[in-house]
């Protein structure tokens, strides 16, 4: 990871983290550096996944933990200031509108900072040199891309098509492992890493998920399989102070029109 100015380090703050994923809830406590300093603990996701049953998962593992002072959540889907816009692995039509931010500083009562779970993930492997992109393997393909260090605006790029009228989740998802093996699964990874070697033009490509062990190797050298434990790892870095504009209210054009007149 490169340097942070997270405010938090100098303070010693401790931070609850949460990875929402489509088959469990994982969590853990981080030290201010990004260190696991309690044993992470899971439960399987609700089936259905409705917001009230996520958020009692949630709460539930916090209460298997420690002191926190602040909370970070990973969530599989478009999140705005923590309002879920989209949701494919879960059911967007429960989440779509949720203040899950809010929701969960209601229950436990720490502030909150909510970003797509690739990016957090990226935040916690990436050097913050260069066009680095994050994609990961689970229940679908999450996709995040970072230009020195700075998460850039969000792409949902696993519900674009990219073969045969699949999409990306469609095409590399759990359910596409199961249904088509191992072997052709991987060939299928390799087409996506070229795709988007074509398309980013990344300096490196971080390859994360559940389903990141199962990647065979000779992938090229910019290419790095690196560990799930990421996605809850890298939720310190939601509260670095270059991260602030990501859940500040932006000003209105009423506001900016008349700060240029003065």
């Amino acid at each position: 990871m490169g340097s942070s100015d997270d405010r938090g380090h100098a303070n010693g703050l401790l931070t609850l983290a949460f990875d929402i994923g489509g088959s469990h809830l994982k969590a853990g406590i981080l030290s201010a550096v990004g260190d696991m300093i309690s044993e992470r603990v899971r439960v399987v996701t609700p089936k259905p996944a409705k917001p009230d049953a996520v958020v009692a998962g949630l709460v539930g593992l916090a209460k298997q933990l420690q002191h926190f002072e602040r909370i970070s959540i990973g969530f599989p889907g478009v999140i705005r200031r923590g309002t879920v816009l989209t949701a494919p692995n879960l059911g967007t039509k429960f989440w779509q509108d949720f203040d899950l931010a809010h929701a969960i500083e209601e229950e436990l009562g720490k502030p909150v900072r909510i970003l797509n779970d690739a990016s957090v993930q990226g935040l916690g492997v990436i050097d913050g040199r260069g066009t680095e992109c994050v994609i990961t393997m689970g229940t679908g393909m999450g996709f995040a891309l970072f230009l020195d260090g700075r998460l850039a605006p969000h792409l949902e790029l696993s519900q674009h098509p990219i073969k045969g009228g699949k999409n990306y989740d469609e095409y590399v998802g759990e359910a596409a492992l199961k249904k088509v093996g191992h072997k052709r699964w991987n060939k299928r990874v390799r087409k996506i890493v070229e795709v988007l070697e074509t398309v980013v033009m990344y300096d490196t490509l971080y390859i994360g998920g559940g389903n990141s062990r199962l990647i065979e190797p000779g992938l090229p050298a910019n290419v790095k399989t690196v560990s799930n434990e990421a996605g809850i790892t890298g939720g310190v870095r939601a509260w670095d102070e270059r991260m602030d504009h990501l859940f500040e209210e932006p000003p209105s054009a009423f506001a900016i029109a008349a700060e240029h007149t003065k």
